[in-house]
């Protein structure tokens, strides 16, 4: 036995496992070619970022267009930073979207032949090809402290050198596994390091599907793998994940760029072949004049949450995300207002290569029409699914009456050119709530013209109220109110207020606001025809009546 298999023996006694039974336990899946087999790989650290639901978005559908695999690995080795309950709750959110992992973590179990998928319970994986670097010599025990690593960041500061541990730095590598035996038998801490051979002043060639062919300077950095707490750092992890869940592709944001010569060297030292890499953009938002990347700590709209309890349509928010990956899309969706989102087929040659900036005024434009184009009933089936979960006082108004909320929401919504008047269901008690009588005359109603005397005022409603015609189509109901209107002084339109100024008081425009203002409260609303239609008589005169007394 050699001194690097004796070393690798002390360290990880009962390691038994070889890489080549890993190989066999995790066999190449059988796939169709181009089948892309992908992951989606949070940290249980907090609530779903935006750029992570991004993420997630991107690979479920190149999984799904390719028939291939999504898998949800949940890295849960930063304990320190783990907050408890949020994995299960980021796999709640994505599933809102229709997000849902081929196979992988699903909180209470896992599903699929490539796990465990939960990275805490990896560490034989871990474990195994570390026993077999050490005996390689690729890898050795760290046995620097704090202190003496800050002290190689100072004569690194003072010697305008780059940071880090490497080289004539990385002072535990020239250690022989036999000193390093007496130190371990000794009792000393330590950690594991990976014994890089690169040079930062060499470049290295790679491809990234999105950025193209790139030149990047070599890792020489010897990279901690094995923690104290016997946990695997995020490199190291990444390296083992992904060969043996046979991952082919790795789409994640390009801060992780600087990291892919580590990974390249891992993969290359072991004799693997690396995933093909996809580096999205990272989503900006303008802050002052400057962009800046979306924060969790200053946007509201960084966590998924805010749309979800905002009631903003959950395809809206995914359409907006597909406007901000392929460039092709959006001229697409115009050709197919209609059609779901994911008859679009991704292209890594279409993504944007720049930072996308987060648009919160497009994602409006993009929810009202989503919301435009539902029927009532799936206007009012989503609406009901939202207040359930977020909005009490929406939830008991829809359900005093059902028929007369769907009523109300498809005022002008079922044609060709349907009404916009909804953001999201937040905004629906709001805009809704003078139909009904107890929210009404609890509302502060807009002020009449002051032009109009109360008694000009009262003439208009009496004789709106005396002759409804709300038996009428809406176009006979026009006709008919100019009729009532034009001996009260109220021309038919402007040109024939322009015509005879000294004639007319107003236009039909102004009697239809004191009329609008009486019913609603408001000096904008939605279609007064429609308005009528669903108040019906006796609430019209009552609230006529409230006014005129």
């Amino acid at each position: 036995m050699t001194d690097n298999e004796r070393l690798a023996e002390l360290i990880f006694p009962n390691i038994h496992t070889t890489i080549d039974d890993l190989e066999k336990r995790y066999p190449k899946r059988e796939l169709a070619e181009g089948a892309i087999v992908d992951r989606f790989a949070p940290s249980p650290t907090g609530f779903l970022h935006s750029g992570s639901l991004f993420t997630a978005m991107i690979c479920h559908k190149f999984a799904k267009q390719t028939g291939g695999v999504f898998m949800l690995r949940l890295e849960d080795t930063d304990s320190k930073r783990e907050v408890a309950g949020s994995g299960e709750e980021l796999l709640t959110q994505l599933a809102n979207f229709g997000i849902v992992p081929t196979e992988g973590y699903y909180g209470t179990y896992e599903k699929g032949n490539y796990g465990p998928y939960k990275q805490s319970d990896r560490s034989e994986i871990y474990n195994t090809v570390i026993k077999e670097l050490i005996k390689r010599g690729d890898a050795y025990p760290c046995f620097v402290s704090e202190e003496e690593l800050d002290e190689i960041r100072k004569k690194q500061e003072a010697n305008k050198e780059n940071p880090g541990y490497y080289g004539k730095y990385a002072i535990c590598s020239f250690y022989t596994a036999q000193e390093a035996i007496d130190r371990i038998e000794k009792g000393d801490k330590y950690i594991i390091r990976f014994r890089s051979k690169g040079d930062h002043n060499n470049k290295i060639k790679v491809h990234d599907l999105i950025k193209g062919d790139l030149e990047l300077s070599e890792n020489d950095q010897h990279i901690v793998i094995l923690k104290k707490d016997g946990l695997p750092t995020y490199h190291f992890a990444h390296l083992c994940d992904d060969h043996f869940m046979r991952t082919t592709h790795v789409t994640r944001g390009e801060e992780w760029l600087s990291s892919l010569p580590i990974h390249i060297e891992l993969f290359e030292r072991m004799g693997w072949e690396p995933p093909k890499y996809a580096h999205l953009p990272v989503i900006m938002k303008l802050d002052e004049g400057k962009r800046r990347k979306l924060s969790k700590r200053h946007d509201k709209e960084a966590a998924v949450s805010f749309f979800l309890e905002s009631g903003y349509p959950k395809k809206a928010l995914l359409e907006y995300l597909f406007t901000l990956a392929n460039s092709n899309f959006e001229e697409w969706r115009l050709e197919h207002m209609d059609s779901d989102i994911y008859d679009f087929n991704f292209t890594f040659e279409k993504f944007n290569v720049d930072g996308a900036l987060f648009d919160i005024e497009k994602i409006n434009n993009i929810s009202k029409e989503r919301l435009s184009r539902l029927t009532k009933k799936e206007f009012t089936d989503q609406a009901l699914e939202y207040a359930s979960n977020y909005n009490k006082e929406l939830y008991d108004l829809i359900n005093r009456d059902r028929d007369y909320f769907e009523s109300i929401v498809n005022i002008e919504r079922e044609k060709e050119n349907p009404r916009k008047d909804y953001t999201k269901f937040e905004d629906i008690v709001p805009f809704i709530s003078f139909f009904y009588d107890d929210y009404f005359d609890n509302l502060t109603k807009e002020e009449f013209n002051p032009k109009y005397s109360k008694e000009e005022i009262n003439k208009v409603l009496n004789a709106h109220m005396n002759n409804l015609g709300l038996e009428k189509t809406e176009e006979e109901w026009f006709n008919n109110l100019k009729s009532v209107m034009n001996p009260l002084g109220f021309a038919a339109n402007k040109k024939e207020m322009r015509e005879a100024p000294d004639k007319f008081k107003g236009t039909i425009g102004e009697a239809s606001e004191i009329i609008r203002i009486s019913l609603t409260g408001r000096k904008s609303s939605p279609n007064l025809y429609y308005v009528e239609q669903i108040l019906g008589k006796e609430k019209i005169v009552n609230r006529f009546k409230k006014v005129t007394e």
